[in-house]
């Protein structure tokens, strides 16, 4: 071989050697001082907005849909097998102009209500107070009782409290049982308000931590005999302001959770299909959806500032993506398609979550039924699950098992100059003995080669299930319902007691080993 020809030989063999990337070394630590995983890191949220719950979860007795007691059949099903932890009703903002007592007793005496935040539409007050818990209890999910401070008084709070909750006799229990419910419900948790610095009253935290003292005074006695957990309105994204307001001005005996909301926009003015979106645009949405790593981190130094024994829990109570509404619907409805762009938020955002399970405790994805980033999408009588549906269910071995600390530096993601991480993990045990590991490739190009060091888990056999798609922008439709959906996943091997893995662009991976 003539000497050009091999001086081009060996620039292009080490060009090609230069190109290839270097595989993500991640650590796994087991580590018997981690924290458990909470099962309710994966909860859900259903409010009076658009289709969400009229349309949604609730057709009415009458309809020919497959329904008990008005709720959808098809629904309970859907989210039972998503092993769905707990729900929050009835807001957000439509929270603190909902007054419970119009939501009980006989419907066709029931006043109606004007929804002035989400499209002005006048509702019956079909559904209510026992329509939502007794779903609940079909759910096997914990209800989260969003309550009024914004429109409110101190005294409905508490009565809605006394009337879902206490087994004696008093004026709300005789109340419940003539409205046809002789057990209490024994409702656990309580938002205090919702975004009392925004559409909850546009208050300042100073004075909000004192209506929240107020208002959580009279829900319960001096030793919270009842168990309740009460929950402050939490945070809007980076206000670190509030949380140390209220860490520090809020006893925590009278303190259950913080909450805090942050949802992945590329800008408030102009937000970006929910379809037609470009990689510049995705691109964007996962820069604001990684941001909850620093949220989650700088909230939780706040609170540790004040709670180092960590007994008060981050709640994320309303997290997801938000963009334009779909073509040709309300705008007041918020109703959006679900993509391969929202399964990887999902799943990178579940992994943040995941890894900071000692703070961490609720997190309620916004929100269930056709709005917004939602698992579950309905017309008429048809009924699809989203990309976004099938991570939650996949990540759904998280619940209550043991989070497997890990560490490692991920690749970046570049795009037109800028850089995000490209791997996004977390790993727990459960009870049995079950490994489970969480790769999310937010990359929308490039495929990731990653190297896990398996040898002290416990564990050889591992099988792999995956999500992804041709395209980003691919979507479950009525048409084509099954489109996106998990199927098994070989693109891996073990080695030496190394799990040597590559992970598709823009995909989610749950490995699990026995």
């Amino acid at each position: 071989m003539k000497k050009p020809l091999l001086i081009l030989f060996a620039i292009f063999f080490i060009q090609t050697i230069t190109a290839q990337k270097e595989s993500v070394i991640i650590s796994v630590k087991n580590n018997a001082a981690a924290p458990i995983i909470n099962r309710n890191i994966y909860g859900h949220f259903a409010e009076h907005l658009g289709r969400c719950i009229y349309g949604g979860f609730f057709v009415g007795d009458t309809s020919k849909i497959p329904n008990t007691n008005g709720v959808r059949n098809d629904i309970i099903k859907a989210l039972k097998d998503l092993k769905i932890p707990n729900l929050r009703w009835p807001g957000g903002c439509f929270a603190d102009t909902y007054h419970w007592k119009d939501g009980i007793g006989p419907k066709e005496q029931r006043p109606t209500i004007v929804n002035q935040w989400w499209g002005g539409v006048t509702e019956d007050n079909s559904f209510g107070t026992h329509d939502f818990l007794n779903m609940c209890e079909l759910l096997g999910a914990e209800p989260y009782l969003s309550g009024n401070v914004g429109s409110g008084t101190v005294q409905e709070l508490a009565d809605w409290v006394q009337y879902t909750n206490f087994g004696g006799k008093s004026p709300m229990s005789d109340l419940r049982k003539k409205n046809g419910r002789t057990e209490p419900w024994k409702v656990k948790y309580w938002g205090i308000g919702n975004e009392a610095w925004g559409c909850g009253g546009n208050m300042t935290a100073d004075y909000y931590a004192n209506e929240y003292r107020k208002f959580a005074t009279f829900m319960a006695d001096w030793n919270n005999t009842g168990g309740i957990t009460r929950i402050a309105s939490g945070s809007n994204s980076s206000d670190y302001n509030w949380t140390e307001v209220l860490m520090k001005n809020i006893p925590l005996n009278m303190l259950g959770g913080v909450g805090v909301h942050h949802y992945a926009v590329i800008d408030w003015a102009k937000k970006g299909a929910d379809i037609d979106f470009t990689e510049k645009e995705y691109f964007q949405t996962m820069q604001s959806a990684l941001k909850m790593e620093e949220l989650v981190t700088k909230h939780a130094a706040i609170m540790d500032k004040y709670d180092p024994e960590k007994k008060v829990a981050m709640i994320v109570d309303e997290w997801g993506g938000w963009y334009e509404v779909q073509k040709g619907t309300n705008p007041g409805f918020l109703y959006q398609q679900n993509t391969m762009r929202d399964a990887v938020l999902a799943g990178a955002t579940l992994n943040i979550f995941n890894n900071h399970a000692d703070r961490v405790r609720m997190a309620n994805l916004a929100q269930c039924v056709n709005v917004l980033q939602a698992v579950i999408l309905t017309d008429k009588a048809k009924m699809i699950t989203t990309p976004t549906y099938h991570v939650m269910k996949m990540y759904s071995v998280h619940q209550d098992a043991k989070l497997l600390p890990i560490d490692f530096k991920s690749p970046s993601y570049n795009f037109n100059g800028e850089t995000i991480p490209a791997v996004s993990a977390s790993v727990s045990k459960d009870q049995n003995g079950l490994v489970h590991i969480s790769l999310v490739n937010v990359d929308a190009v490039n495929k990731n080669k990653i190297e896990i060091d398996v040898k002290d888990l416990g564990v050889k056999n591992f099988t792999g299930t995956i999500i992804t798609a041709s395209k980003l922008q691919d979507y479950n439709s009525f048409e084509n319902p099954n489109k996106i959906i998990p199927v098994a996943f070989k693109g891996f091997e073990t080695k030496k007691g190394k799990l040597e893995i590559t992970i598709p662009p823009f995909s989610v991976l749950v490995l699990e080993g026995k």
